[in-house]
């Protein structure tokens, strides 16, 4: 799986203009499954996140994980993640999982992340959606659990 991490202040998702996800300080998560990804993908990637010490301290220092400052996460599906631009300028997606996996795994890190005590908001899998949010910082993170 692939994720794309972002630190914010304030994030939310809309589909036909109504917002059906919104949190405060938190996390950004625009996920992705990837073909043959192991079945323990979305377990691993929700304890990776949900410790990663990217909130500020009272020194100032990114030594904080989500866990500690309470913070919320919204999760996005974004199979755009699984982009390949190596041939030509046309991005191929063939190695995203195929829909009914990814919306499968996609479910997955929503349930082991709610597991772990985040409040949780999502989007919509499938759906075309506006995502708007205020990235705190900037910190973005790419993690990919095959790496």
């Amino acid at each position: 799986m692939r994720a794309l991490v972002q630190r914010v202040s304030h994030a939310n998702v809309a589909v036909e203009g109504e917002t059906i996800g919104e949190i405060g300080k938190g996390l950004l998560i625009l996920i992705c499954a990837m073909a043959g990804d192991p079945s323990d993908a979305p377990q691993k990637l929700a304890i990776k996140i949900s410790k990663l010490r990217v909130f500020r301290d009272d020194q100032g220092r990114m030594n904080r994980s989500l866990i500690d400052v309470g913070g919320s996460a919204l999760v996005v599906s974004q199979f755009t993640l699984a982009a390949d631009c190596k041939r030509g300028n046309r991005p191929g997606f063939s190695s995203a999982a195929p829909p009914k996996e990814g919306e499968a795994r996609y479910l997955e890190f929503i349930e082991a992340i709610e597991r772990l005590g985040i409040l949780t908001a999502t989007g919509t899998f499938g759906a075309d959606m506006a995502v708007s949010l205020t990235n705190d910082g900037p910190v973005t993170i790419w993690l990919d659990t095959e790496d």
